[in-house]
């Protein structure tokens, strides 16, 4: 079982990469926090029943083809590392909106959603909220608009710190005159830091990513940013989320999980329950490691590792077989593979096997449709009467799934307030949606659009 910081695994036995360390200790420095009553007797389950889904893409911005520009400035912190000896001036310097298009069409058209990267201020080439040089105005503007547009509403968007290569200076806007892994994002910071300085670098890629007019739930840190201050991260990524967008569930992707450790999120630094503030961070972790293109763009893809073209085997079929969250992880350049597109194709093929076998068993969600589904898993307070489950949740959920084993002689009814709604028995558990229920064995499965605050299942007269 082993949990690998992000970046080290990227090809599996290169050693480290961009500056990131072996991290085997995901989540046991970060406090988990507060948790309510839950009767045994119901179980949450994931939503509708299924094994969710989520594409998390690392390294994406708007033109800038990041494994062009990252190269020679982590070439300049680490002179010795092979990889940064790789020729990158003959890799393109953009990846056109063109190929945004033909990706987050497809995506839409089959159903994949996830966590889309936009560095906000690409290995220093220029800021999206301003001028990118190379680029004219027009054209920012109009990749900006495609993100917006296209990407969405299926993606959620999450600045990657603020250049994924050098730290930047706060004060002066300014990348710092010393090069070395405490100036680099990717290995920063080399000490303790508190929550307030974390929360205020965090904050300052937020502000960007909001000055685009992008929504924005959550952030992604690049490579082993963050290593050493762990739990003040998670609790900096709640306060600088909050601050800047005033949402009710921030997350964060840091972690890979590659071994046989749970794939689920985390519920972190939870506190507040029981009243009108509720605060709490979302730790979503991906389940695979990069076999597409790598971050450079110029890896030869491995698509087989994820899944095979039956779907008998990979990482993905493992996940979802054995019942856990399937979150695959890739770098942007490593779908446009410098303009072969390799990358993309492996995923393309990856999604319709994995459709074709597991489509009933399966359901694709955003990052922050997932945060809210664990927080309300995780935080809602679930007592049993003879006649009803009792709920009481700090957030609202879309698509809560709930088995008990309790009898009932009639069919659940939902009742929140002083509206009371039947729901609609299914025939098949592939066929639960909100406001659905089927019974099995004994059991009930209920899918609803989970209300705030107190509500009930009646299952019984």
């Amino acid at each position: 079982m082993i949990g690998i910081s992000r970046r080290n695994f990227l090809r599996a036995g290169a050693g480290v990469a961009l500056g990131g360390m072996l991290d085997l200790n995901l989540f046991a420095q970060t406090p988990i926090g507060d948790r309510p009553e839950q009767d045994p007797a119901v179980t949450v389950l994931y939503p509708r029943d299924r094994v969710p889904l989520t594409f998390i893409i690392d390294d994406s911005t708007c033109l800038v083809n990041m494994g062009h520009f990252c190269i020679p400035q982590f070439q300049s912190c680490y002179p010795d590392r092979p990889v940064y000896q790789k020729p990158w001036w003959t890799f393109p310097r953009e990846i056109p909106d063109s190929f945004v298009r033909e990706f987050g069409e497809w995506c839409a058209e089959n159903g994949v959603k996830g966590k889309y990267s936009i560095v906000p201020y690409p290995s220093c080439v220029g800021w999206l909220d301003r001028e990118l040089p190379g680029w004219s105005r027009k054209d920012l503007l109009a990749s900006l608009k495609l993100v917006r547009d296209l990407m969405v509403p299926n993606w959620d968007i999450h600045p990657e710190m603020i250049t994924h290569t050098r730290v930047i200076d706060l004060k002066t806007g300014r990348p710092f005159d010393e090069i070395s892994p405490a100036t680099m994002e990717n290995s920063y910071p080399r000490e303790k830091k508190s929550v307030d300085e974390l929360a205020a670098y965090l904050a300052y890629a937020l502000q960007i990513i909001k000055n685009c007019d992008l929504p924005c739930e959550g952030v992604t840190t690049p490579g082993g940013f963050g290593n050493l201050v762990k739990s003040e991260l998670s609790l900096a990524a709640q306060e600088a989320v909050r601050d800047v967008y005033n949402v009710e569930i921030p997350h964060y992707f840091k972690y890979v999980i590659t071994g046989d450790e749970s794939t689920e999120p985390i519920v972190e630094n939870v506190s507040g329950l029981g009243t009108s503030q509720v605060n709490l961070t979302v730790n979503i972790p991906a389940g695979t490691g990069d076999w597409y293109g790598s971050w450079e763009g110029d890896v030869t893809p491995e698509p087989d590792r994820y899944a095979t073209e039956d779907a008998s085997s990979g990482r993905m079929v493992e996940l979802i077989e054995k019942g856990q969250p399937a979150f695959m992880l890739c770098h942007w350049p490593g779908m446009y593979c410098n303009g072969s597109k390799i990358g993309f194709q492996g995923f393309q093929r990856n999604v319709l096997s994995l459709n074709s076998k597991y489509g009933d068993r399966t359901h694709w969600m955003k990052l922050s449709e997932i945060a809210r589904y664990w927080a309300a898993k995780e935080l809602t307070t679930v007592q049993v009467t003879d006649s009803a489950i009792h709920l009481n949740a700090p957030f609202a959920c879309p698509d809560f799934t709930l088995r008990t084993t309790a009898s009932h002689s009639q069919p659940p009814q939902l009742i929140h307030k002083q509206d009371r709604r039947a729901l609609t028995e299914v025939k098949n558990r592939s066929e639960l949606t909100p406001g659905t229920w089927h019974h099995q064995d004994n059991e009930t499965t209920v899918c609803f659009a989970l209300p705030k605050g107190k509500s009930q299942l009646k299952i019984d007269g």
